[in-house]
């Protein structure tokens, strides 16, 4: 059996190039990639996009683009500033675009592993950030996976070489191979669940 190359679909960080969000978001990625997937990156300034609403007929071509990669996508990765206790506004808001998959075959994010990331100076918001974004992805039928990461960006450093700590590196780079792995064995389900159905097709027409 041949296995498509799982898509793993990247969106975060903020207006700001270059933030830790962002940065933290590109590291799980090139994990990813790295261990052989397919990866998009939405970064902040990707995100800005019209506030969503559930009765427009016709999407903003940039939401059109993130949807249309969230419903090719085996497997999603958020990161978020923390604002005030939560994620981002305009995190929130192209999140909310999902609701253009409301009626898919694959409804929402369902049978998609999640992973989650936020970022804080201090302790206690990127922990809150970090159980609403797990709190989204349940919403969204999605699969948090064990290990989110909550960063305190005022012991945290990133610059353009990449985070000053190595256990916060370890620590996202674990959390993007249980996305991926999650999302390798939900195409080998779904591969399996198509050849059976398949073949029970085939033998009724027998």
């Amino acid at each position: 059996m041949v296995m498509k190359r799982p898509l793993i679909v990247g969106m975060g960080g903020t207006t700001r190039p270059g933030s830790s969000s962002e940065q933290s978001l590109a590291i799980a990625l090139h994990k990813a990639q790295q261990s052989g997937a397919e990866t998009m990156l939405f970064r902040g300034a990707d995100l800005i996009l019209p506030l969503y609403e559930p009765q427009s007929k016709v999407l903003a071509p940039d939401a059109k683009a993130l949807i249309d990669a969230l419903r090719r996508a085996d497997g999603v990765i958020f990161s978020s500033p923390c604002y005030h206790g939560g994620v981002s506004g305009p995190l929130k808001n192209a999140i909310d675009y999902t609701e253009e998959m409301s009626a898919d075959e694959r409804v929402y994010l369902d049978g998609r592993a999640v992973g989650a990331i936020c970022c804080g100076f201090g302790v206690q918001g990127p922990m809150a950030g970090l159980n609403a974004l797990r709190a989204i992805t349940h919403a969204l039928r999605g699969w948090p996976v064990p290990l989110g990461v909550a960063i305190n960006s005022a012991a945290v450093k990133f610059r353009d070489c990449g985070c000053d700590d190595e256990k916060t590196v370890q620590q996202i780079e674990a959390m993007a191979d249980q996305v991926l792995n999650f999302a390798v064995m939900s195409i080998q389900e779904r591969a399996k669940a198509r050849a059976r159905s398949s073949l029970k097709c085939n033998t009724s027409l027998v």
